[in-house]
């Protein structure tokens, strides 16, 4: 089989949960040609699909993605700057639609996520991580600068300092140090970052769809927001929250002690 016959990414469904998987064989899931295209359909295709609640992002053969392809990178030194800005905003493109896809995504590590691997694992709204697995913002050793907004999702959750060091160093971190930190959600034993992940998502997959959309937004603004600013953002969701069929049912169901039922309610629309 050729590299272009190579689907750069496997789909498979765990009842609600869309899991999306990164494959390059034989290149611990680096970025190849195709691979944000392939997201970014399957992503906008799932964001309307009334059968998908929540999105599992994972790498094939037990490793996430050890990011970009150095061999492709060398041949951007022959582009104008014009054209590598092009080739760059494949990625940004990317990380936009996660940051703005309204469903849960759940990332689940295994073996490691480096360079623009690890700023799509931070991309999503929530990360599980084996124990072993290590996280690297790799590109000053090949004499580059982040991207994917690897400072950006890092600067959220650690000291000035150690965002330095390790966009300095390039060092590798354990997911038992991120874990510690706050940045790793879930821990779990070797083998089983996949199986949590959409344990997670499929337990999200239960909750009020609109609801969650909301909540995502006010997590993500929330960290440039004012205070003034998040409150009034706040007090906009909230007033649209009570008037739904979300709210009606969730209500509901804590007077009368019972289980709201979401999804039988998503499927009555």
């Amino acid at each position: 089989m050729t590299d272009t016959a190579v689907p750069p990414i496997l789909t498979r469904r765990e009842g609600a949960v869309l899991v999306l998987a990164i494959h390059t064989p034989g290149k611990r899931n680096a970025i190849s040609a195709g691979l944000y295209d392939a997201l970014a359909e399957a992503l906008t295709a799932a964001r309307t699909d009334a059968g998908v609640g929540a999105v599992v992002l994972t790498g094939a053969d037990g490793y996430f993605c050890s990011g970009g392809d150095l061999n492709q990178l060398a041949k951007r030194r022959e582009l104008p700057p014009e054209a590598r800005r092009e080739r760059l905003e494949g990625l940004h493109g990317l990380i936009r639609l996660l940051r703005d896809f309204p469903k849960p995504i759940v990332a689940a590590v295994e073996g490691g996520a480096a360079g623009a691997g690890l700023s799509m694992a931070m991309g999503c709204d929530l990360l599980v991580a084996a124990r072993d697995a290590v996280f690297s913002v790799a590109y000053v050793k090949v004499g580059l600068t982040p991207d994917g907004g690897a400072t950006a999702f890092l600067a959220q959750v650690l000291p000035r300092q150690m965002l330095t060091e390790l966009c300095l160093t390039g060092d590798r971190v354990g997911a038992e140090r991120l874990h510690a930190l706050g940045v790793v959600n879930r821990l779990t034993e070797h083998g089983g970052a996949d199986a949590e992940a959409i344990a997670l998502a499929a337990r999200l997959v239960e909750g009020p769809e609109q609801a969650t959309a909301r909540i995502k937004t006010l997590c993500r603004e929330a960290m440039s927001n004012t205070l003034d600013a998040q409150l009034d953002r706040e007090a906009e969701f909230m007033v649209e929250a009570q008037g739904t069929a979300e709210s009606a049912e969730g209500i509901g169901a804590f007077l009368n002690k019972r289980t709201p039922d979401y999804v039988a309610l998503r499927s009555r629309r």
